[in-house]
C-alpha cells in the first residue's frame, strides 16, 4: 500500500503509538498489547490494531506486539530512523525557544539554520546560532539540502516566508504563524497554533 493510500488521519496517530512505545520501553517492558497501548492513549484497542494493520503485521494473536520491532518498524514508516536537517525562520521569542527546545534534537530533527529579516539580529548570536539574513535562505537551504523547515515569523510575513522556502526546495513546513499557507502539492504543511487549541477547549467549559 502506498503512502497516498492511507488517511492523514492515520499518520497523524503513530507519533503518538511510537512516544508511548519509548515510555513503555523506558518502563523496562520488552510485550505490549493494544488493549494495553489503548489504555494508554484513550484510543479503542480496535482502532489501533486497524491503523497498524495499513502497514503490515507487527504483533501475534494472543502474545501481542514486541516493543522495540514495533518502534523500529514505526520509526521506519515515518522516516524518523535518520536524522533530519531543519532551517528555522523568525529569531523573536518564540523562534529562540524552538531554536532550544531539546526534544527535536533527541528525536533527530536539528535546528541547523537561524534566519531572520530584522537587520538589529542579522549576525548576533542566539545559543549556538549565528542568526542569518532571511536574504540567505535561498543560497543556505539549497547548500545544504535541508528539506524541513519552521516558521515563527507575525502572520502578515508568514506566506512570503513560506513561497521563498518552498522556492529554495522545502518539501515540509511547521508553520507557528497564525495563518494558513498556500503551498503547491506534495509540500507538507503542519499548523501549530496555541490560540485555536484553547478556543477549541472553551468551547466545552
Amino acid at each position: 500500500m502506498g503512502s497516498a493510500d492511507v488517511p492523514d488521519i492515520v499518520i497523524g496517530r503513530l507519533p503518538i503509538y511510537l512516544r508511548a512505545l519509548n515510555f513503555l520501553l523506558e518502563e523496562g517492558k520488552e510485550i505490549t498489547a493494544s488493549q494495553e497501548l489503548a489504555d494508554k492513549l484513550g484510543i479503542s484497542s480496535a482502532q489501533i490494531r486497524k491503523d497498524l494493520s495499513h502497514f503490515g503485521e507487527f504483533g501475534k494473536q494472543g502474545t501481542g506486539y514486541e516493543i522495540r520491532y514495533l518502534r523500529e518498524q514505526l520509526r521506519k514508516i515515518l522516516k524518523v530512523d535518520r536524522e533530519w536537517d531543519v532551517a528555522l525562520v523568525g529569531a523573536g521569542d518564540l523562534g529562540h525557544a524552538i531554536a532550544h527546545y531539546g526534544n527535536f534534537d533527541r528525536n533527530g530533527f536539528h535546528v541547523v539554520a537561524v534566519f531572520d529579516h530584522n537587520p538589529r539580529k542579522i549576525g548576533a548570536k542566539m545559543g549556538r546560532f549565528r542568526i542569518l539574513d532571511s536574504e540567505s535562505i535561498p543560497t543556505v537551504i539549497q547548500d545544504m539540502g535541508i528539506q524541513i523547515a519552521i516558521i515563527a515569523v507575525p502572520a502578515e510575513s508568514a506566506q512570503q516566508v513560506a513561497d521563498t522556502l518552498v522556492e529554495a526546495g522545502i518539501r515540509a513546513i511547521l508553520n507557528y504563524a497564525p495563518i494558513t499557507l498556500n503551498v503547491p502539492p506534495g509540500v507538507q504543511v503542519q499548523y501549530i497554533d496555541p490560540v485555536v487549541y484553547l478556543q477549541r477547549m472553551t468551547y466545552y467549559l
